[in-house]
């Protein structure tokens, strides 16, 4: 077999001492860049493998981050990860990935394996029903915990995430302008965070335009494209027929959209649609979708940029960051016309 490459091994091919070559692989600015990458190259043309376990040992860090989300395959998240990722990819720290599905039992695990694994920390957008003791076993554990779209009410811990109750006004607000007044909101738990803001943000919009909430008017459950689908029966059979719909994210509203083209009608003419997030998927929509830019990029970064703020020995302020959305109007809302 091969002799394992070693650092002495490099530094001695290049003249100067093991500690240069150590801080330089791992991207130290005590070293010059240009001095960094001939180490570098070096390394690579010597064939060394930097070995992640050694350095854990003298560091007391494992350089992995664990990320916990609903479900990688909704591309609220993947825009989230993409952030999260490049961030982590600037010190050199990679990720391990995990989807809960909403199971707690499936999400502790993963903590419990990442513990084990000798995790750094963990960014986590936490399963229905998360108890504060999942947390409280990582944080004691040494491995800070940094929450991103979904909140605990019961802990403190640095969120980020957009302001869901301010978005869905602006959502709510922008089709009350259109003349719209049966309006339907589609999708969405109240088991979430989330969830209740979304809501809350669409019936404070309502009442503030002195328009009655009808809570017959509000479908939840759909978060999904097959579940905005499958409720465009349900929201098409309403006896109040409503002209518009604030849907739950981008998923559902496009779901949705497709449900009232198989009726017969055209979205964006005979039902305005607003869905969530602005997906790429949004704007290449039939109709464009009118959605809410929901910073997801940005929470990403952030959540990031605290956790490993934290591993260098700065401490992010706890509770909620917000983001603030923004409109996008395209062509699936227009002005109410009496049918």
């Amino acid at each position: 077999m091969a002799q394992k490459i070693k650092l002495s091994t490099i530094a001695e091919t290049l003249g100067i001492s093991t500690a240069t070559v150590s801080l330089a692989l791992r991207d130290s600015p005590l070293v010059a860049v240009n001095t960094r990458e001939k180490i570098k190259d070096q390394a690579r043309a010597l064939g060394y493998i930097y070995n992640r376990r050694a350095a854990s040992l003298r560091t007391s860090r494992s350089g992995i981050i664990g990320v916990v989300v609903h479900d990688i395959m909704n591309p609220f998240y993947g825009e989230i990860l993409k952030a999260i990722e490049s961030e982590l990819d600037r010190s050199r720290h990679t990720f391990i990935l995990s989807n809960h599905y909403d199971s707690v039992e499936k999400q502790r695990t993963f903590i419990e394996t990442l513990l084990q694994l000798g995790g750094d920390g963990v960014i986590m957008s936490p399963a229905i029903g998360t108890p504060p003791e999942d947390f409280e076993l990582a944080e004691q554990n040494g491995m800070p915990a940094i929450l991103v779209a979904r909140q605990i009410d019961a802990l403190d811990l640095p969120t980020f995430r957009g302001d869901d109750s301010y978005g869905i006004s602006l959502a709510t607000n922008h089709l009350i302008s259109l003349g719209h007044r049966t309006i339907a909101m589609i999708g969405g738990t109240d088991q979430t965070s989330t969830g209740r803001d979304r809501y809350q943000g669409y019936v404070n919009a309502l009442r503030k335009a002195g328009i009655e909430v009808d809570a017959n008017l509000r479908i939840p459950g759909a978060r999904s494209k097959q579940g905005g689908f499958e409720a465009a029966v349900h929201f098409l059979s309403l006896p109040q027929k409503p002209t518009a719909a604030v849907c739950w994210n981008d998923l559902v509203a496009i779901g949705l959209m497709n449900g009232i083209s198989r009726a017969g009608l055209v979205p964006g003419r005979d039902i305005s649609v607003t869905g969530y997030d602005d997906l790429e998927e949004a704007a290449i929509a039939t109709p464009a979708l009118t959605t809410v830019w929901n910073g997801q990029a940005e929470v990403g970064r952030l959540a990031a940029r605290a956790l490993l703020d934290r591993l260098a020995g700065s401490h992010e302020p706890d509770g909620i960051h917000l983001i603030k959305p923004e409109m996008r109007i395209r062509q699936s809302t227009t002005p109410y016309k009496a049918r």
